[in-house]
């Protein structure tokens, strides 16, 4: 992850030259920056590498520069291709500053984190430094920094205590994609400046998703107005070429591009499988602002190729360079990143008010991981015979994150104790979902929904022999019931948290990354079986 790779582009009109890379700003930057004065970035050149194609090896953190009014960059002045046979050959005489960075994070931003062996610097960018780990192959260091930049670097200027902010951010985003499901390179947070990520090559696409139309897309598309809402989400997808403004590309170039990471091929499947991804990542995040009564107006992010296992993950860093955020869908009271490119002359004040709105988002954002509604899913069985029926409801919902308690009472046989623990849940309220587990004759799930207005679901255990028959007693119901009927155990435990989705946000995440990853699990199976046929 994070390692300078060696590129070489297939289109004759572009060379791609570059040493330890400046990680390229954000593409939400680009689209309101402005292109003169950009300083053409040096990628860097492996003559080795098994595919001659454009590959980046995962710089955490794309901050790709805006050309608020273009949508490719002006050729600049060429830039030789050199070979570099280590990140030391550039270096003067003078001690190594890669050994200097090195020394200077062990002395600081390690000090209170457990010790580290730091091995070389991967690549460095305008905010953040990658280091390889000495005794943790296939990982790397993401060490942040004080730096926050604009227009390619064209205003560049130091914030205290950025790289703390920008780090928790991105830990805490991390933390809520892989809670609800999603796979990304993240590890975990090493200190309050670093944390720690799986080695991945960087896949050298920006993938943006937008909700409300601003920025560059007005440029792009005249005649919409600022605020017209996708819905579906409008995808866009740019390649990362400074020298040429990191052009927006189709599926179709992307496809024709070949790259080729870690043994692995783009192809169709994994366009599918990064669109798909990225349309899940953005509602995941989409709704869980939506909790703090904030708009996700558009954001941008990227993927790479784990080394290890060759699996498509998401990458990079998600900050507050990353997206743009409008409190309330004001976008005069904007938070992000937007708030320093807009400066039109940068001031100590003005500074201050840049660090508070990322400090405003930074804290925000721990609250995304916070559940906004609490419930419980109560199983009523008719015998203890029916027990690993109900333990596999129970096991699917603690996968939803949703509490389960298991109970054992009989509506034909004791009608008054089904009703006193129905009581004894209704009163502490505790919204809850009944789920009635009873073979043979079902009494269980008409009596409850006749005697409560919570929601029931019927999920018998159905046997070979007398199953046909017996599903009409939870089919069938007198008036004025509504309780449904779900035969399988998880799907009944999936209609429990779909009910709970509707108020907690992080029971929505789970729901909404599971259906991402069986889409996922489908087309790499259908991938594997066509390459078997062939």
């Amino acid at each position: 992850m994070y390692k300078t790779e060696l590129l070489h582009h297939f289109h004759p009109t572009y060379e791609l030259p570059n040493f330890n890379q400046d990680i390229a700003e954000t593409r939400l930057e680009k689209e309101d920056a402005n292109s003169g004065n950009r300083g053409m970035k040096r990628k860097a050149v492996d003559q080795d590498h098994l595919c001659q194609t454009p590959v980046k090896k995962q710089g955490t953190g794309s901050d790709v520069a805006d050309n608020f009014g273009a949508q490719c960059k002006e050729e600049q002045d060429h830039v030789p291709i050199i070979k570099i046979n280590s990140v030391c050959s550039m270096a003067s005489p003078k001690p190594s500053p890669e050994r200097q960075d090195c020394r200077s994070l062990k002395n600081s931003t390690m000090a209170s984190a457990p010790e580290l062996k730091i091995g070389q610097k991967v690549s460095e960018g305008k905010t953040k430094q990658i280091f390889e780990l000495v005794d943790q192959p296939g990982l790397v260091l993401v060490q942040s920094k004080d730096q926050i930049t604009a227009g390619n670097a064209v205003r560049k200027d130091q914030m205290e205590g950025k790289a703390a902010i920008a780090n928790k951010t991105t830990s805490c985003v991390f933390k809520l994609l892989q809670e609800s499901g999603i796979k990304t390179a993240f590890v975990r947070q090493h200190s309050d400046t670093a944390f720690i990520a799986t080695h991945c090559e960087m896949i050298p696409i920006e993938w943006v998703c937008r909700r409300v139309a601003t920025g560059s897309f007005l440029k792009r598309n005249p005649g919409v107005k600022e605020g017209y809402r996708f819905s579906p989400l409008k995808m866009e997808m740019f390649f990362k070429d400074d020298a040429n403004n990191d052009p927006q590309w189709s599926v179709e170039q992307l496809l024709e591009a070949k790259f080729c990471l870690s043994g692995l091929t783009i192809g169709q499947c994994e366009v599918d499988i990064m669109n798909r991804s990225t349309v899940a990542i953005f509602e995941i995040l989409e709704k869980s602002w939506a909790t703090q009564n904030c708009t996700l107006v558009d954001m941008k992010i990227e993927f790479g190729v784990n080394v290890k296992t060759q699996e498509v993950v998401l990458a990079d860093v998600i900050d507050n360079d990353s997206w743009r955020l409008w409190p309330a869908g004001d976008r005069s009271q904007q938070k992000d990143k937007q708030v320093y490119r807009d400066l039109k002359e940068v001031t100590p004040e003005a500074m201050q008010m840049v660090k508070r709105n990322f400090e405003w988002v930074s804290e925000r954002v721990k609250l995304l991981l916070e559940p906004q509604a609490s419930g419980r899913v109560v199983v009523l069985m008719g015998s203890t015979s029916d027990m690993a029926h109900c333990e596999k409801i129970k096991k699917a919902c603690t996968s939803y994150g949703i509490p389960c308690i298991l109970r054992v009472t009989s509506a034909h046989k004791g009608p008054d104790e089904t009703l006193r623990i129905k009581a004894e849940y209704e009163g502490d309220g505790v919204p809850t979902v009944f789920v009635a587990v009873a073979g043979r004759s079902n009494g269980l799930g008409p009596v409850m929904s006749g005697n409560t207005a919570y929601p029931v679901i019927n999920c018998p255990p159905l046997t070979p022999d007398w199953g046909a028959q017996d599903v009409w007693s939870s089919l069938r119901m007198p008036s004025g019931l509504g309780c449904s009927t779900v035969l399988s155990p998880e799907a009944a435990a999936q209609f429990a948290a779909q009910i709970f989705g509707l108020t907690d946000h992080l029971v929505w995440c789970k729901l909404r990354a599971s259906m991402l990853n069986t889409w996922v699990a489908l087309k790499l199976a259908d991938k594997k079986l066509q390459a078997c046929s062939l």
